[in-house]
């Protein structure tokens, strides 16, 4: 295993995912149902199946499409969600 790889993925995801809608979802089904370890398991699978499907799509884009230009269309997508949010858009 490439523990760099991994590294890099996990600190990426970590800080992405700290304080966004998924953790405040998280946060409102357990002050909700008082159940922490049942909202625990349904976010980790759903974060996995998530994660599995964006593994295999992009090794099936990597097959069709040249890895820069997936590369310059996350960067895009990912400046234009800034600006709308920046914006109070999204």
């Amino acid at each position: 295993m490439n523990w760099r790889i991994m590294l890099a993925t996990f600190s990426t995801l970590f800080l992405a995912e700290l304080g966004d809608k998924t953790q405040l979802a998280v946060i409102t089904l357990t002050a909700n149902t008082r159940q922490p370890i049942p909202v625990f398991a349904g976010a980790v699978t759903a974060l996995a199946v998530v994660t599995g499907l964006g593994v295999l799509f992009g090794g099936a884009a990597l097959q069709l499409v040249p890895e820069a230009v997936i590369r310059k269309v996350a960067a895009g997508a990912f400046i234009v969600i800034g600006v709308l949010m920046f914006f109070g858009k999204v």
